[in-house]
């Protein structure tokens, strides 16, 4: 009887395990039959020269590595990823014990539209979405900073944009 019950449980886990992962996909499920994005360059309403084309092209540099969907051109696009970036600042971080600054952060915040070109509607859209970079005051720089937060902005927005969550 012991022996039979193990392996009825054996049978049931294998067959849960097997079904279970029969419906799983890595294909951006969230997506809905868009195969295609248009990146068109963010607006940038802060004074930091340079930071909508730098974050523009980390994003786009991000969803090509991801290979789920493919950048074209808008003319040509299922839908387009907008945004502004509306803020960016730098402030000290961590303090040494004399107080004196050690490390900084580079926040930078965005809003950001991903629209279905086709239905004419937005799929998605969130506010200050922050990306951050942090840098030791002494040995780097804030371009440092700055290249960390655009990048970990551009990944936290591929992965929502992939994802939808």
């Amino acid at each position: 009887m012991k022996s039979t019950c193990s392996l009825s449980v054996a049978i049931v886990l294998t067959a849960c395990c097997v079904l279970g992962c029969g419906f799983y996909s890595f294909s951006g499920s969230a997506l809905k039959g868009i195969k295609t994005v248009a990146v068109p360059l963010f607006d940038n309403e802060t004074t930091e020269y340079g930071l909508r084309e730098e974050l523009t092209e980390a994003i786009t540099d991000a969803i090509v590595a991801d290979n789920t969907l493919r950048v074209v051109n808008i003319r040509r696009a299922d839908s387009a990823l907008r945004g502004v970036v509306t803020r960016y600042e730098r402030e000290c971080y961590t303090f040494d014990g004399s107080g004196n600054c050690s490390e900084y952060i580079v926040r930078v915040f965005v809003n950001v539209v991903f629209e279905d070109l086709e239905k004419k509607e937005a799929i998605w859209e969130e506010n200050n979405i922050e990306g951050y970079g942090i840098y030791a005051a002494s040995g780097e720089d804030i371009e440092t900073g700055k290249e960390r937060a655009i990048e970990k902005l551009s990944a936290d927005l591929v992965d929502r944009l992939i994802k939808g969550w």
